[in-house]
């Protein structure tokens, strides 16, 4: 039996990788602080140790305690527009934490490493759909904080022999088509959910920033892959990293606009999503669209749940079914 660490196991990509790891007979350490995860959201089992990653000399512990087969590395701060007025601290946190981390793992003899990335590391891409070799070139501290974080993992595998994988989401969205688990920000600022909690009257009127961009509907494309697919490309990169290091974008392969996100949850939930149209974001590129035929190509990954009806049937059934979420804050 293999055995993984996962941290930020209790958050919403993290639970969904977990919950894989676990339906397929792996045993789980989960590492999450629950800040923003849930205990709730941590399969029975899997063992959940709950600590900072700051809090160096516990990780070392959970080493020591256990022997595991590879790392997932979810725990992260990851909110744009937080780490645009605290940049420092973005840098700072994501950045230590996560070579602390690889560098535990080192010392414990765990030489495979997946980090879940992000496609702001493109900032405003040259080209779409966005392939692996497009520049990188983040806007955000946040996405300047991943970056840093993969350029330090170059290094421990140059150095120490760390393999690592680091697979670069676009808009992980939609929720366990078995309504096990689903997505529980606070605060959430993904549209799909906002979307979904505006129609049903859990949250205020969703605004719609800009309406005249270069697309077919003057609002932004984005690239939404379901979260079960995501959990699926992290356990197939596993077999992929015993070639060596490597770097892969992770999407639908697919844009849909913010109006088609509205007329979808509409459908799907059979209520009026109220929203109102307001400027474009500074920082907000019209298209954000993911090529993923080097995944495919290599690993054999295909999404399950390509279309966007899906994505939001799954999310929006397992709101209906947990109207305070997972309602274990505080």
């Amino acid at each position: 039996m293999a055995r993984y660490l996962v941290t930020g196991g209790a958050g919403y990509v993290g639970s969904h990788l977990v919950r894989a790891l676990v339906d397929r007979g792996d045993a789980v350490v989960v590492l999450d602080d629950l800040r923003q995860g849930h205990r709730a959201a941590v399969p029975p089992e899997a063992e959940l140790v709950t600590v900072d990653l700051a809090e160096r000399r516990q990780v070392a512990e959970v080493f020591a305690g256990w022997r595991f087969d590879a790392v997932f590395h979810f725990a992260a701060l990851s909110l744009v527009g937080e780490s645009m007025r605290e940049p420092l601290r973005y840098c700072a946190e994501n950045l230590g934490n996560s070579l602390w981390l690889a560098e535990a793992a080192v010392r414990a003899g765990c030489l495979r490493f997946v980090l879940s990335s992000t496609a702001a590391l493109f900032g405003y891409p040259e080209r779409t759909p966005i392939d692996e070799d497009t520049a990188l070139a983040p806007v955000s501290a946040y996405g300047e904080s991943k970056l840093m974080v993969e350029r330090g993992l170059e290094w421990a595998d140059r150095v120490h022999g760390l393999r690592s994988a680091c697979l670069r989401y676009f808009n992980a969205a939609g929720a366990d088509p078995e309504g096990r688990l689903g997505e529980d920000h606070d605060p959430e600022t993904h549209l799909i959910p906002l979307a979904i909690n505006a129609a049903l009257g859990f949250g205020p009127a969703l605004t719609v920033f800009g309406t005249d961009y270069e697309t077919p509907d003057g609002t932004c494309l984005r690239d939404y892959v379901h979260v079960t697919d995501l959990a699926d490309a992290h356990i197939r990169i596993l077999e992929r990293l015993e070639q060596g290091s490597c770097r892969y974008n992770v999407g639908n392969g697919n844009g849909y606009s913010v109006r088609e996100v509205i007329e979808t949850v509409e459908r799907v939930s059979g209520r009026k999503v109220p929203h109102t149209l307001g400027p474009r974001r500074a920082g907000d590129p019209p298209v954000l669209v993911a090529s993923n035929a080097r995944l495919r190509r290599d690993t054999g990954w295909t999404p399950r749940y390509p279309a966007l009806e899906d994505i939001v049937r799954h999310a929006h059934a397992w709101r209906v079914a947990h109207p305070r979420g997972y309602d274990d804050r505080g």
